[in-house]
């Protein structure tokens, strides 16, 4: 299990915490300390699409719409923390967002666990 985040966002250091209470080994990749692989960012791009852009983001209210409407892949690339997160990746299947399905997902009966 891979998990694909920020190590300052809430969302990110809550399922870390959850997923690593249920015994886990949980790897981490902090996507603004150590980047992302062009490669990892098409598979996230493929499995969700424009859900993967994070439109609610400071980073994104900073850009101007040229930079808006440029290819969602050299955007991502150009600026990491676009990404909504985490992408929780587990034996090949990905997860986007620490929600209710995802909790339920990956938890099971914890499902409740923030």
């Amino acid at each position: 299990m891979h998990l694909y985040g920020l190590k300052t966002c809430d969302s990110c250091r809550a399922a870390l915490k959850a997923l690593r209470a249920t015994g886990r080994q949980v790897g981490f990749t902090d996507l603004r300390a150590e980047g992302i692989s062009a490669e990892d960012l098409a598979r996230f791009h493929a499995a969700f699409g424009a859900a993967l852009i994070n439109r609610r983001s400071t980073t994104w209210r900073g850009l101007s719409e040229s930079e808006r409407a440029s290819d969602p892949l050299h955007l991502l690339a150009a600026h990491p923390t676009l990404m909504k997160r985490p992408v929780i990746e587990v034996d090949g299947t990905l997860y986007l967002g620490w929600g209710p399905d995802q909790r339920a997902a990956l938890l099971g009966n914890g499902a409740q666990t923030a």
